[in-house]
Parts: structure tokens; C-alpha cells; sequence
């Protein structure tokens, strides 16, 4: 018998442009999903860094345990972090690890200060967005065209970079190549509309795969595990 479902939230923050706070809270082992994002995970006064997934990634807490975070739009968290993507990827790290102790003190105790953790990372999504200054719009403009569907050369061309520099540009932003990103959207596009209810053969069409054998075996890539095992179930870092 599998886990029981996970309760979760989650909403918009003001001022940090595509980033949502949320809260799980797990019952036993959970299977994360890749959706082509970072996060910035509060653990029991413990801040904590999920880098970019390239396939489900397993947690496991004391049952009942309560999960929050801030989840940056794909391509934005390593601006705001000083962190490429790559050096992330598939990991979950400390960000005592990744930054200096007085940085990370002040950061801790900008989100213990709040009552509510939630309130406190979306304070501490609001600070790293103002000291990271513009946004750089080159990321957004390749998760667009990618999410919409478009070929990675078409991409390339969109964005007027090149093949080779888009691989270069989506390593740092997004922890891989643009191929894998767009597998990454991909599965991000299916499930909804697998959970809606609609049948599998018409999901893949919908969201881009060349059939549902094709959708399948990308599916079990991605998560380790069939579509229909996946219904239900939430993703997050």
C-alpha cells in the first residue's frame, strides 16, 4: 500500500516574479518530481537548497513532518543563490555549505521571525530578488519557447543564441542542456491533464509526445515509475 496523499499549499510572492511558497506535509517517503525548478527549503530552523532534478528524487522524514519552501521560477535561482544550476544538480545541500555563516545566521533568522515559516521564505525570496538586481530575461525566453513545445533549434533561433551557447546558458541556469529541459516541461505539461482524467493516447498528443508508447517510456525515465502510478500524487522539491 502505497503512502498516504500529501497534503500541500501553496501561493504566488509578491515581489519575486514566478516564485510560489508551499507547504507538504509527509507521511513517510515522497517522490519528487523534476519540474525545471530550485528551491529554497526550510527544515525544522535548517535552510536547505534542492537543485534542479533530472529524474524523481525520493525523501523520506518522520511521518507527519511539515516540508516548506520557496520554489524559484526555472533559470532565476542561481542569480539569487550565486550558485550555477550544475553544481545542484540531483542533490539536496545546506546552504551553510554553499554561503558564509554570518550570510546564512541573518537568513535563518529572517524566516525563524515569523510565525508562519511560509511568510518568512517569501521575506527571504523578496531580499535575495532586491540584492540580485534585474532579472536576466534570456532564461525566461528559453523555458517559454521550450514550454510552448518549440524544438531546441527552433529555440536557438528564437532567442538568437545559437545552439552551442543555449547549452552553455541552460547548464548554468537550469543545471542541464536544453534537451533535457524540454523533457522536463514535457512531463510538467502531462501531468495535469493525465489527472484530469483524460485518456493517456490523447495526453501525449496533447502535450507533445509522438504517442503514448513514446509517453510511457519517458514518464518511467523521468520518475522511475508508470504514469498511472503517478496519479494523485504531488511533485515538489
Amino acid at each position: 500500500m502505497g503512502p498516504e496523499p500529501i497534503p500541500y499549499r501553496e501561493y504566488p510572492v509578491r515581489g519575486v516574479p514566478g516564485a510560489l511558497v508551499w507547504s507538504r506535509r509527509v507521511s513517510g517517503a515522497a517522490l519528487v518530481l523534476p519540474d525545471g525548478c530550485m528551491d529554497l527549503l526550510w527544515l525544522g530552523e535548517r535552510l536547505m537548497v534542492a537543485g534542479p532534478d533530472t529524474r524523481g528524487y525520493r525523501v523520506s522524514v518522520p511521518d507527519g513532518a511539515a516540508v516548506r519552501g520557496i520554489r524559484f521560477a526555472p533559470g532565476t535561482a542561481p542569480a539569487l543563490l550565486g550558485v550555477p544550476a550544475g553544481e545542484l544538480l540531483d542533490s539536496r545541500v545546506a546552504l551553510a555549505d554553499l554561503w558564509p555563516a554570518d550570510r546564512v545566521r541573518r537568513m535563518t533568522g529572517l524566516v525563524a521571525a515569523e510565525d508562519d515559516p511560509m511568510r518568512g521564505l517569501a521575506a527571504a525570496g523578496r531580499l535575495l530578488t532586491a540584492a540580485a538586481g534585474p532579472v536576466d530575461p534570456v532564461p525566461g525566453h528559453i523555458v517559454r519557447s521550450l514550454r510552448g513545445g518549440a524544438s531546441v533549434a527552433a529555440t536557438a533561433d528564437a532567442t538568437g543564441l545559437g545552439v552551442r551557447r543555449l547549452h552553455r546558458i541552460s547548464l548554468a541556469a537550469f543545471g542541464y542542456g536544453p534537451k533535457t529541459l524540454a523533457r522536463v516541461l514535457r512531463l510538467q505539461r502531462v501531468l495535469p491533464l493525465a489527472r484530469d482524467g483524460i485518456p493517456f493516447a490523447e495526453c501525449a498528443i496533447r502535450a507533445g509526445y509522438a504517442d503514448q508508447p513514446h509517453l510511457a517510456r519517458e514518464v518511467r525515465a523521468l520518475t522511475g515509475r508508470p504514469l498511472r502510478a503517478l496519479l494523485g500524487q504531488d511533485s515538489g522539491a
